[in-house]
């Protein structure tokens, strides 16, 4: 799903970016809190990949992520709904850091969103 996610044009590059950063923090031997500490060790890779897939969920369009999540929709919920809990440990000003400001909806769409 990661690859497609990467390879799709209609992914922004900026998704595209923190998800390479994400395998690469994650494949990596350094870490915030290293791995041999019993349960500490993996804590700070958990709280990472929920904030970058909660980030994720609310920066790539709905129906993109839907077409490469080899789930249901249904599933996707759940897992978002996990993401979201996790990533709440994490101060917002640090999440904005890593994606930025979330993407503008185009013209015209952000009056509809506020009618539904």
């Amino acid at each position: 799903m990661l690859i497609s996610l990467a390879a799709d044009r209609d992914v922004p590059t900026a998704a595209k970016v923190v998800l390479a950063a994400m395998a690469v923090y994650l494949v990596s031997p350094i870490d915030l809190i290293p791995d041999f500490i019993p349960w500490l060790g993996y804590l700070d890779d958990v709280v990472l990949a929920a904030v970058v897939v909660d980030g994720v969920l609310n920066y790539v369009d709905r129906p993109l992520l839907l077409r490469y999540w080899p789930g249901s929709a249904d599933s996707l919920d759940r897992i978002a709904a996990v993401a979201r809990r996790l990533a709440r440990w994490v101060p917002n000003r640090i999440k904005a850091r890593i994606f930025g400001p979330p993407p503008s909806p185009p013209r015209g769409e952000d009056k509809l969103r506020g009618q539904t």
